[in-house]
């Protein structure tokens, strides 16, 4: 998610000194433009995944939020009926961008081998880029919000657990896996592996890149 500051969009000013000196139109009082039906909502999610972006800062909170958005809580809640539906809307863009870069991967490249490589790739590559996101990921974020969290974003790893089965699955078809190899769990094993680093990454205060070492552990996990 391309992350903002939360910031409501600058004032336009029309006109200029300049142009009263030149018998042009007076300046106008700065105006603050009405957000796009859609944009608030968008602002609040990259608000929220900038803030879990500092593990070791105090709980978030909807009032922290709204602060940090320069708006009221009720205008949060104008948007979301609950905080829960926020960290909702941020598992729903994991599961869009995560998925959406998965198909990509099973149409472009026909070797099921190199499709569990990709995607493991993509998958460190994503939390990397998205440190917040990493959070909700590990569930790390998800302490003490409703349940129902915890369950979808479980659901979300079993997914891609799932999609790896089958890119396993491909490779032993075409003889590029042992045709013997316990598939399910050398997928479980490998979706762990990047749990794995997903943890180290959060847990480091994101200075220890969940890439580190990626294809010494890939050449140890899909050999």
């Amino acid at each position: 998610m391309t992350q903002s500051n939360g910031r409501e969009p600058e004032a336009v000013i029309s006109g200029s000194a300049q142009d009263a000196q030149d018998g042009g139109q007076p300046p106008v009082t700065p105006a603050r433009k009405r957000p796009r039906p859609g944009e608030r909502r968008v602002q609040i999610l990259q608000t929220l995944a900038t803030m879990l972006e500092h593990p070791r800062g105090e709980k978030i909170t909807t009032a922290a939020l709204a602060a940090r958005l320069s708006v009221s809580e009720a205008a949060l809640y104008r948007h979301f009926a609950s905080k829960a539906q926020m960290y909702e809307g941020l598992i729903g863009f994991i599961e869009q961008t995560v998925f959406g870069l998965i198909n990509q991967i099973t149409d472009k490249e026909e070797h099921g081998l190199r499709q569990a490589h990709a995607i493991v790739r993509m998958l460190l590559s994503f939390a990397e880029k998205n440190p917040g996101m990493t959070r909700v990921l590990t569930g790390e974020a998800l302490v003490g919000e409703h349940e129902r969290l915890q369950e979808r974003i479980n659901q979300v790893v079993d997914r891609i657990e799932a999609s790896l089965r089958q890119c396993l699955k491909m490779a032993v078809t075409q003889a590029a896996f042992p045709a013997d190899a316990d598939i399910p769990a050398r997928a479980a094993l490998i979706m762990a592996a990047v749990q794995g680093q997903w943890h180290r990454y959060a847990k480091s205060g994101f200075r220890k890149s969940p890439s580190d070492h990626a294809e010494a552990h890939l050449r140890v996990l899909l050999s």
